[in-house]
Order: C-alpha cells, then structure tokens, then sequence
C-alpha cells in the first residue's frame, strides 16, 4: 500500500500562511499519475493515479478533494482526498495526462498509455456526491494487422494544438495521433533501440525523444525527412525520460539509466551539457521544469528526494 500526498500553503483569515496536507492511500502501488488541467472548480484538485500490479489487470482512479473540510481533534485533515472514480485498465499505465488546458471541449478527457493508447471521458454521474463515470472514447492502434503490439513506454499531449499526442514505443518507433480522425498522422523510426520517452517543446510542430541507444532526437513535423541529433550519452548510456522547457523552448532536461545526474541541453549548442545537476544520492528516476519559470527545475530520486 502506497500513501500520496499534497502539500500547499493557504493563507487564513489572520493573514498567517498555513500548510495543509492532504493523503489519500491507494489500494496498490502508485505508478503514474497526473494532475487535471480544466479551470472549472469542480474540476480543480483532482488527480488521476495509475496501479503497478504485476499481472494483467491494472487499475486507474480519479481521487478528488472534498469541498468542505474536516478537521479532527488534533487540526489536523481527516478524509479530504476521496476517490471520485475507478476503472480497469490493462497493464500497468506507463503515463497519464489530462487534456491540455487550450482543450475547449465539452468532454473531460483523459489518455493514457501502455499496450495501446487509450482515451476516456470522465464525466459527473448526476448523484450530486462528487462522484464520475468513466467511458472509453478511443482505443487507438496502428498495427491492425497483427493481435499483438510494441507496448508503448510514454507519450505527449499537444498543449498548442490539444488534438495531437505523440507516443513512444519498445519498436523504436515514434507515432503522432490526430484525435479528430482517431488515426496516426505519422509513424517515424525514430530510434535504433528503444525509444523510452517523448516530448513536445511549446508549438505544434517540433518535438523530441530519448531512447536506448542513447541519442536525444529533435523532429519537425513539417521536414520529417531529417532529424537531428541534439546530444548522445557518454558510451550511449540508455536515456530514460525527457522534459521540455516550455518557457524556454531552447532548454531540454534528461537523465540517463542508473544515473544520479541530470543533464540540461541547450538545443543551439548541441552535444555539450550546458549543466549537470547531482545532489542526489540515489538514481533520478524524474524531472520537471517549473510551469511559471524558466530557470527552475525539480528532480526526484530512489533516494526519496526531491
């Protein structure tokens, strides 16, 4: 059983800043999970978390935090975080997003990745207890001629134009979906090896992957002809995930297999880290640049640090 908690500071009435922690305990290993995009305040403070069982059936929830709060003897929160949601999926999720926040559309979208890429609508059941009910909207598959299929290690949601995910997968192939036709707009060998993760930098049309054979990749979806090889790790070390900058889409952060360092990427002086950051004693195993600054960034570890 895995614990997931969230911490804010939430000015009182006194003016004295006051931190509040919410947890909420999964019935399972949480493995991925991803914070909603919609500005509506039923929508606010909700997260969808994905299971890590080691067979087949896997599981998704959608936990929420309540609207009124509880506070027990001690001050402190009781039952905040309450599961809105729960479906079954196959496998474990590699990744989860939610619908960019460009997304105008009525439905509440929801995709994520493991055997296929799949896309649910997660919508008020009318019970008025806060309570959704999930529906598959896409199951979406470009091997239609095979039973069976290169599981897919991550993918990206468009933020400029919401009807574009592009994905990675184990048969060193990069695929860029159209969610208005349901079917690939392109499917590019993009890797010699595994391709393990990708990303969209701000704009719709160039974007980039990391994969096994060590290469960080840069692709324009207008001249899909050429690639570029923005860096390559020392002795091709595999690259295991890839943040994009989006405040300063010159930026690209990295991390390489069993590796406690973070590697930062100037695209317009490839092949040179401009920064290494350590501070960890354990292998990173995530990074994120800040969504309101350009120059800060947070790294997460085995080490249980962040």
């Amino acid at each position: 059983m895995m614990s997931g908690s969230g911490g804010y500071n939430d000015s009182t009435g006194s003016g004295s800043q006051r931190k509040e922690i919410y947890t909420y305990k999964a019935p399972w290993t949480v493995f991925s999970m991803a914070w909603s995009n919609r500005r509506e305040p039923h929508a606010q403070f909700r997260l969808a978390i994905g299971s890590y069982v080691e067979q087949y059936s896997n599981a998704v929830q959608v936990v929420k935090k309540r609207a009124t709060m509880t506070v027990d003897d001690e001050g402190n929160y009781v039952n905040q975080i309450y599961k809105a949601c729960e479906f079954d999926h196959p496998y474990p999720c590699t990744k989860l997003l939610w619908a960019p926040e460009k997304y105008n559309g009525s439905k509440d979208l929801l995709a994520t990745t493991g055997d296929y890429l799949r896309i649910w609508n997660v919508s008020d059941d009318g019970s008025g207890r806060g309570t959704l009910v999930p529906k598959k909207e896409a199951l979406l598959n470009n091997n239609k001629n095979s039973e069976y299929c290169a599981p897919l290690t991550s993918f990206d949601w468009n933020e400029s134009d919401p009807n574009l995910i592009g994905t990675s997968s184990i048969d060193t192939t990069c695929t860029i979906w159209d969610l208005a036709t349901q079917s690939a707009r392109t499917q590019l060998i993009a890797h010699d090896r595994e391709v393990f993760d990708l990303a969209f930098a701000r704009g719709k049309d160039v974007f980039a992957s990391v994969g096994a054979d060590g290469s960080v990749r840069m692709f324009d979806l207008r001249s899909l002809e050429h690639s570029t090889i923005i860096y390559e790790s020392p002795n091709l070390d595999p690259l295991l995930r890839l943040e994009w900058n989006k405040q300063d889409p010159n930026y690209l952060a990295t991390f390489m297999v069993d590796s406690r360092t973070t590697i930062i990427l100037d695209i317009r002086m490839p092949s040179l880290p401009v920064a290494e950051l350590g501070g960890h004693v354990g292998c990173v195993n995530g990074t994120a640049w800040a969504p309101h600054s350009s120059c800060h960034i947070c790294t997460a570890g085995d080490d249980s640090q962040a």
